[in-house]
Formats: structure tokens, C-alpha cells, sequence
């Protein structure tokens, strides 16, 4: 019995005990745990703002891109051969597999 009277009286309240039981399973022990959870949000946000920095980038250029198609006649007919396989009259097209 020695052993609980070393022990201060703050640490012997049993509400106190609960409730730093109960914080010690909700930081670490329960399924939506505070500091997993934090860092899987947290990743997933990272995650987030790169695949909108990259749409974003493809917006821009895409955006040139039109622009250019607009301006440039022989643009536009680069284009459509290259990503439509158009082509002229008189004209044979012959598609390569890569």
C-alpha cells in the first residue's frame, strides 16, 4: 500500500482517469482515430491539389492550342490529319501501327 501513497491525489481521481483513458483511445486506438485520419485527409489533399494543378495545365494547353487553330490555317490541317486522319482528295492514307 505503500505504492498509492507516492501517488499524487490529482492522479487518483477516477474522472480525471477517464478521461484521459478515454482521449488516449480516441487518439490512438479507435477506428476514426485523430491523428491517422488527420494524415490520410491530409494526403488526400496533396493528392487533390496535384491532379488540379495538372488539369489545370492541360486546360492551358488546350487553350493554346486553339488559339493557334484559329489563327493558322495550316495549323488546323496539321491537326486534322495528325489526330483525325483526314485527308485530300486524290490522296491515299496509309496508317502505321506504333
Amino acid at each position: 500500500m505503500k505504492l498509492f501513497k507516492n501517488i499524487p491525489a490529482w492522479l487518483k481521481n477516477k474522472y480525471l482517469l477517464t478521461i484521459m483513458v478515454f482521449s488516449v483511445w480516441l487518439l490512438f486506438f479507435d477506428d476514426r482515430d485523430i491523428i491517422t485520419t488527420h494524415f490520410k485527409h491530409r494526403n488526400e489533399l496533396k493528392q487533390l491539389e496535384q491532379s488540379r494543378d495538372y488539369y489545370l495545365q492541360q486546360i492551358d494547353t488546350t487553350k493554346k492550342e486553339l488559339e493557334d487553330l484559329k489563327q493558322n490555317p495550316e495549323m488546323l490541317e496539321k491537326y486534322a490529319r495528325e489526330k483525325y486522319w483526314m485527308k485530300k482528295e486524290n490522296e491515299d492514307l496509309f496508317i502505321l501501327p506504333e
